[in-house]
């Protein structure tokens, strides 16, 4: 357990905040392209406790900028989409994509009090199916070269989904590596070939065991946890009577994402996006190492636990997650139906808004968590003392640099797990269809 000023501290994203501070630092999903692929292309965007307007102009350039104009506080969610820019309907002003107002057209003529008048405003880029801002102080650092950036268009799906927590237990949920043999937990295995788009439905390893059947087989793995690049790497070792080890890599990615095995051919990087301090959203990116994904397959079957706008889940704690006690004794461990976020969502909007974390009290499994909560302290604090050059990702190696990360699910069938895991990915790297190589 913590104390409730380092729970605050920790948890509490907006202006001024320190680990507010600490994600402005970092590249932040601020929306899916799909949402601008509309005859008028404007998103109201909430990040980090603001509340911001995202457009596409005329010329396909993209523009953050203040949702409130500078002259009276109208909503620019409403804005004429104009002239390159966003025209208020109160009294005309004109802003350009990068917050400049450029024109006012009800002062006096000659005026030239446009020029002092700016909305906030952000830099922002489009990477394979997410429009992301950089909300910091100076230059915004280089993009990793993670596998969902380097692979083509074709090969990464993007999706998202609104949770009403804090970020920070939503992140924590996947650095957990214990949970899956309890939460995700199926009484029935499903037969991996329907398990496409699905996570914890594909074969274990190059087995014929459903992993559905290792993780409820094999509920105490050995968790090991180092520091990495791009954050921290986390190893869960499930020892089988036969010899053979299952080892499951995942990774937590600084400061609020995951990189995790979907299945032999996908992985999903996942970051935990603060909308405020009691909503987020998470961002998905589906990486396929072998062929094309079926975006419409996939964007089908999430938009069957989703509504739009707003990417907000069906299953809520306003119908119970869908929750059935006779589906509880006989299929699954929650009751709440076979789609995992559902579970994961639950798990962690249970919590409470804020999870109250005075009243914790973390076991051996929870390693990740305990060394993630330290790392964000120390980043905390080299925020307040200048020293940025000392945060994950910005310590003197290039972004840039920092590739992969490897997430992988291997069998091995003796104690010699970290050559059999080295070898199944870059045996999985060598025939993807994109350079896929570290």
């Amino acid at each position: 357990m913590i104390s409730q000023e380092m729970n605050d501290t920790l948890t509490r994203i907006g202006p001024g905040t320190d680990a507010g501070a600490v994600h402005r630092l970092y590249w932040q999903p601020a929306a899916l392209s799909d949402e601008l692929m509309t005859a008028r292309p404007v998103v109201p965007v909430t990040l980090l406790g603001e509340r911001l307007v995202l457009f596409r102009n005329e010329d396909g350039a993209l523009g953050l900028i203040g949702r409130h104009c500078p002259h009276r506080g109208a909503d620019l969610c409403y804005g004429r989409l104009e002239d390159n820019g966003l025209r208020c309907p109160f009294h005309g002003w004109h802003f350009d994509r990068n917050g400049q107002c450029v024109e006012q057209p009800g002062e006096p003529e000659g005026s030239r009090m446009h020029e002092q008048i700016r909305a906030v405003s952000y830099p922002v880029v489009e990477r394979n199916g997410i429009v992301w801002a950089y909300m910091g102080p100076g230059d915004p650092p280089d993009f990793p070269n993670f596998d969902c950036f380097r692979a083509p268009e074709s090969h990464v799906f993007a999706f998202k989904g609104l949770w009403e927590c804090n970020w920070l237990q939503a992140m924590e949920v996947g650095i957990d590596p214990a949970h899956a043999s309890f939460l995700h937990r199926f009484l029935q295995d499903e037969d991996p070939a329907d398990s496409y788009g699905k996570q914890f439905r594909d074969k274990a390893g190059n087995t014929e065991i459903p992993m559905t059947k290792l993780l409820r087989d094999y509920p105490r793995p050995d968790i090991l946890v180092e520091d990495a690049p791009h954050g921290m790497r986390l190893t869960a070792l499930r020892r089988m009577e036969d010899g053979r080890t299952h080892v499951r890599i995942t990774n937590q990615i600084f400061p609020g994402a995951i990189c995790i095995p979907m299945s032999r051919e996908m992985t999903i990087t996942q970051w935990h996006v603060p909308i405020d301090d009691t909503h987020c959203y998470w961002y998905s990116m589906f990486t396929s190492f072998g062929a094309p994904v079926d975006k419409a397959k996939m964007r089908d079957q999430r938009l069957r636990e989703h509504r739009l706008p707003d990417y907000a889940p069906l299953k809520n704690a306003r119908n119970n997650y869908g929750y059935d006690p006779d589906e509880q004794r006989a299929a699954t461990y929650t009751g709440m139906g076979l789609d995992i976020n559902v579970h994961d969502q639950w798990a962690v909007e249970s919590m409470g808004a804020i999870q109250d974390r005075t009243q914790e009290h973390l076991g051996k499994t929870d390693v990740g968590i305990i060394r993630y909560r330290r790392m964000l302290r120390d980043a905390i604090a080299h925020v307040k003392a200048g020293r940025l050059d000392a945060l994950p990702m910005r310590n003197g190696v290039s972004p840039a640099a920092i590739s992969g990360p490897l997430s992988n699910d291997a069998i091995a069938p003796d104690g010699d797990w970290q050559k059999v895991n080295a070898a199944s990915d870059a045996e999985r790297r060598a025939a993807c269809s994109w350079d896929a190589r570290l």
